[in-house]
Formats: structure tokens, C-alpha cells, sequence
């Protein structure tokens, strides 16, 4: 393949998927990774990507990939994930669970466990989830967002503030090397806020792809977890910040 229809098509993944790792490329174009590294430095010079450790993202931080486009991005991945996440929640747990396509990975998951009681402010994990009968699914009150069935508002955050859960299950955007927590939307990071304070364990849910990857809303820090799940090491920075704030992260 010419270096220009490379170029052309690592954009086109960046414009699916928002962020990709040097690592995938490499795997997808049979290539070395000098010469990933030279493309991603080529199209970082030409101001078309945003160049990071261990890959590179769109330059766009404030809007965030389709919804459907997601659903189906890093499918085994999320998919792995959700089941290392469901093996740590032991049944008669409480938890709460986040709007995002990889905690609706987690809900399925959770479909063999009994006696579980799930406060959400996600339709989709709320219908996942209804399917068992021994399962006690409350949902929050706000504005439901159409294009994902998520729910937001001042209305959502106090109704989370009335519960004190044993688990909080999230999601992220992007998680910068710094520690940073991510995401493109002010109302959901508010809502994500909540689920963390009332949240007697932290559990975030993110494949590789979100490691680097940029948004303009900030969260929290990673810190503010207690054990992260992913598909693959994250990067030498972000490991040292975890093992300074002794948070486990679980590979899947």
C-alpha cells in the first residue's frame, strides 16, 4: 500500500474510532512500527491528528463518536472487559451503573448473578437488566438524551445523591496521561461525579483505545477510582500514577 492511502486510511479509522494505538496499525497495515510512527508523525505535522504516546487521535475534543458507531468499536474488547468487571461484583451487591456502551457490556455480564440492585441513569442497561426477575432495577429521573437513551440533568444527580452504593460502574472518553478523566459532555461528567462520591468502590470500564485519548470536559483523575479494567497495559506514565495511588487495574 502507497504511504498517501495509508495516511487516507489511518484517518479514516481515527474519524471511526476517535483514537487508535501504534500497536493496531501496526497489526492492521502488516507494517513495522517505524513506519507507523513515521506515518502518524507525517499526518501530526500536517495538523490533520493529534500525536500521542503509544498512538494518535482526531483533533476534535468536544464532539464525541456516534453512538452507533460505538456499539459496535472494540466489541470483544468491551465484551472481555465486562466479564472481568462482573466476576469482581458478588451477588446481593448494590451498584450504580453509567451511561456508555461498555457498561451496557457490563449489564449483559451481569445477567448470571442474583439478587443485585442497580441504580442507573441508562435506559439500555435498564432494559438489559429487567430481564431478571430477582433483580431490583431503579432508574434516575432527569432528561433522557435521544440519541443514546442516557439520562442527565440536575434532576439525575440528587436522585444519585439519595443512595450509597456498594459499587460504581463507569465509563470513560479518554483518559490523558496524566491521570485526567475525560468526556465531551458537561451533563454526563456531572452525573459520573455523583456516582463516584456515593460509591463505596469505584470500577472503571475502558479498553485500550481511550488511553491518550482527548476530550474537553474533565471528570476527575484516576486517583479518584479504585480499580481500573482494560484489554491491554496502559502506558509506562499512567501505570506509574496508579502504583503511586495503589489502584489495581485488572487485564482482561
Amino acid at each position: 500500500m502507497k504511504q498517501t492511502q495509508r495516511h487516507q486510511e489511518i484517518l479514516d479509522v481515527l474519524t471511526r474510532q476517535g483514537f487508535v494505538s501504534t500497536e493496531d496499525l501496526v497489526s492492521h497495515f502488516d507494517v513495522s512500527p517505524q513506519t507507523i510512527r513515521r506515518d502518524l508523525n507525517d499526518l501530526a505535522e500536517q495538523n490533520k491528528i493529534r500525536r500521542h504516546h503509544g498512538g494518535a487521535s482526531l483533533h476534535s475534543s468536544t464532539v464525541n463518536t456516534a453512538y452507533t458507531t460505538r456499539k459496535v468499536m472494540q466489541l470483544k474488547e468491551k465484551e472481555r472487559i465486562a466479564q472481568s468487571v462482573a466476576a469482581h461484583i458478588p451477588d446481593g451487591s448494590s451498584l450504580f451503573i453509567d451511561i456508555g456502551t461498555t457498561t451496557e457490556a457490563v449489564a449483559r455480564a451481569l445477567l448470571g448473578h442474583r439478587d443485585l440492585r442497580i441504580v442507573t441513569n441508562n435506559l439500555n442497561v435498564a432494559s438489559i437488566l429487567t430481564a431478571k426477575d430477582d433483580f431490583t432495577v431503579i432508574i434516575a429521573g432527569g432528561e433522557i438524551r435521544n440519541r443514546d437513551g442516557g439520562i442527565v440533568g440536575e434532576a439525575t444527580r440528587d436522585f444519585i445523591g439519595q443512595f450509597r452504593m456498594d459499587y460504581g460502574v463507569i465509563g470513560i472518553s479518554g483518559i490523558d496521561l496524566d491521570g485526567s478523566l475525560l468526556d465531551f459532555d458537561y451533563h454526563e461528567v456531572k452525573i459520573a461525579q455523583a456516582i463516584i462520591q456515593y460509591s463505596r468502590e469505584v470500577l472503571l470500564a475502558a479498553d485500550h483505545t481511550k488511553f491518550g485519548r482527548n476530550a474537553m470536559v474533565n471528570l476527575g483523575h484516576i486517583s479518584q477510582i479504585h480499580a481500573l479494567f482494560t484489554d491491554q497495559e496502559p502506558p509506562e506514565k499512567l501505570t506509574s500514577i496508579m502504583a503511586s495511588h495503589q489502584i489495581e487495574y485488572h487485564l482482561c
